[in-house]
């Protein structure tokens, strides 16, 4: 098996972000976390995983703080695997990919689970990108300003207001 490569250093949020959750097994161990799995046992039966895999994911999400180990809920000497407010803060990846997967990967009659708001039982709506003023935004409608070039137009920035 090839040895997984760092991306940390790569000096952007998405290679970043990939470095920490970019594995399948990573990304599904978290959905079911915010689906309710909390036991190691939970975890391994619903996702068919091998045991020593999960252990490794499991690990490395406690460890780079996406989940951490608190007592078992029924006060037994088991530990379960909560969500941290960091790994909380990836419920709307785990929506977007959900999403994307609902519009590129199913037939039109195909089965599919489907996310609703608890308080009124209605689908919840399709997430969006908006600008600081409301306007819906594309692709298209966006930059990334590259870190070389950051602070030359955050300099500008400041000149025009004042």
């Amino acid at each position: 098996m090839a040895k997984r490569v760092s991306l940390w250093d790569m000096g952007c949020p998405v290679a970043r972000a990939l470095d920490v959750i970019g594995d399948w097994w990573s990304l599904l161990i978290i959905r079911d976390a915010f689906d309710g799995v909390r036991r190691f046992n939970e975890f391994q039966t619903g996702l068919g995983i091998a045991k020593g895999m999960l252990s490794t994911r499991l690990r490395d999400l406690s460890e780079r703080g996406i989940l951490e180990t608190a007592p078992a809920s029924d006060g037994s000497a088991y530990r379960e695997y909560v969500l941290t407010e960091k790994g909380r803060g990836l419920f709307l990846v785990i929506v977007a990919l959900r999403q994307w997967g609902e519009d590129h990967l199913y037939g039109p009659d195909e089965p599919r689970s489907l996310l609703v708001d608890t308080e009124t039982s209605a689908p919840v709506a399709r997430l969006e990108l908006h600008a600081g003023d409301g306007r819906l935004l594309a692709w298209s409608d966006t930059e990334v300003i590259k870190t070389d070039r950051i602070r030359p137009n955050v300099d500008m920035a400041k000149e025009t207001l004042k």
